[in-house]
């Protein structure tokens, strides 16, 4: 029978290069499709999912996304491949991935599908970031293990000849170059290397930071972000940022009513519909957050109501997903089956957001925004546009409408 599985690991990114001959790359992050083949005397059946192809699909999607059922293998780490020298017989063949069986048997596991290679002057958040947005879009491809994908990260390249040794191992397996390298050498030299070498390469910040210079009219500096003399100043904005987190933790989960209407957003929602999270990273965008739970028996706070209603915004979820959560969150924290029963139920799920949704329907100014399905990102999203449509005078879409 033949499954499929999702894994990634970390292994160090720098390179050991004590004899030049064999040196070895190694990526800092590696995210590989595995296929797990394994034989069967009698032969085996595959095992069909159950419920229907679609929603088995969004599962997985999901999955994939939230990070859920990822397999953390520290010891599979993306095999280094040898560099050997251009009169060597064996330079121009593909490495193979080192294969190692379960229990002494003959399975194995071997990476498949196509790589991309991101290389970076600097940490690689910017292309790691940009080549997940991309691949975003291939979500019904990877989950349908049509198209797997293995990424590498590269960080810290700042030597050509580093940067050379990548572009030929990525040559040998075939991989996509993708790169930031703030130098304009270094990323001429790796245009270049990629167009001896034929292979596919895509320049993330060059074609950018041009458009900005000559929108400018200044020349860019060359030099990666954190590099010495490259440093950011602490700014007022950086200070406000600073201020606006210190203010979201201190009013998190209903702490402080009294300092509600200093905050620039107000979430209010039953438990486990993202609140806290939701208010940091809002807070990170400089934003002061203070969330409310709505616990059906208690009363909310007057200051809630006394708060300005253009910043107050409702968050609901499907009772379904929510009772998923609870019940994980219940475990977790090692509730008594008395206490689990009662969070968790779906009688008292449905009774809580129908309480929720009264107190919605009651301050109709609210926006009310549907989180479920919803990454942090997205919901953060809708109340950042609704937030400043408000604040400049916007047209709004109508009242107590679900977004």
């Amino acid at each position: 029978m033949a499954s499929s599985t999702f894994s990634w690991s970390k292994i160090p990114h720098t390179p050991s290069y004590q004899n030049p001959k064999s040196a070895t790359i190694q990526p800092s992050f590696s995210i590989s499709l595995i296929n797990n083949q394994s034989s069967s005397d009698s032969g085996s059946q595959v095992r069909k999912p159950k419920g229907s192809p679609q929603l088995n699909r969004w599962s997985r999607a999901r999955a994939l996304r939230s990070g859920h059922k990822l397999e953390r293998h520290s010891n599979r780490a993306a095999q280094a491949v040898e560099l050997r020298s251009p009169d060597s017989p064996t330079d121009r063949a593909l490495p193979e991935p080192a294969s190692k069986g379960r229990d002494g048997d003959d399975d194995v596991e071997k990476t498949v599908g196509k790589s991309i290679y991101m290389v970076s002057d600097g940490t690689g958040w910017t292309v790691e970031h940009s080549v997940t947005a991309a691949l975003g879009q291939f979500t019904h491809c990877l989950v349908d293990r049509v198209c797997p994908v293995s990424t590498h990260l590269f960080s810290g390249i700042d030597d050509v000849e580093r940067l050379r040794e990548i572009v030929k191992q990525a040559a040998k397996e075939g991989a996509m170059v993708v790169y930031t390298l703030a130098d304009p050498f270094m990323a001429e030299s790796a245009k270049q290397a990629c167009k001896v070498w034929g292979i596919q390469s895509t320049d993330i910040l060059g074609p950018l930071t041009e458009g900005v210079a000559s929108h400018l009219g200044v020349s860019p500096s060359g030099l990666p972000r954190g590099a010495f003399g490259n440093n950011i100043p602490l700014t007022d904005e950086y200070f406000r940022r600073i201020e606006a987190i210190e203010f979201t933790i201190k009013q998190d989960d209903g702490a402080l009513p009294q300092n509600l209407n200093k905050a620039d957003i107000v979430l209010a929602g039953v438990s486990r519909t993202g609140k806290t999270p939701l208010s940091i990273y809002l807070a990170q965008k400089g934003y002061k957050v203070a969330n409310v739970p709505i616990v059906m028996g208690i009363k909310l706070p007057k200051n809630l109501f006394e708060a300005d209603p253009e910043n107050v915004f409702g968050l609901t979820i499907n009772p379904i997903v929510l009772q998923t959560i609870r019940r994980a969150r219940a475990k977790s924290l090692g509730f008594s089956d008395e206490m689990r029963s009662t969070y968790s139920e779906m009688e008292f799920v449905r009774e809580e957001l129908d309480y929720a949704g009264k107190v919605f329907a009651q301050n109709p100014t609210w926006p009310v925004i549907e989180v479920t399905g919803k990454a942090i990102e997205e919901t953060a999203a809708v109340i950042l546009r609704l937030y400043h449509d408000r604040k400049h005078k916007c047209s709004m879409p109508r009242i107590s409408k679900r977004y």
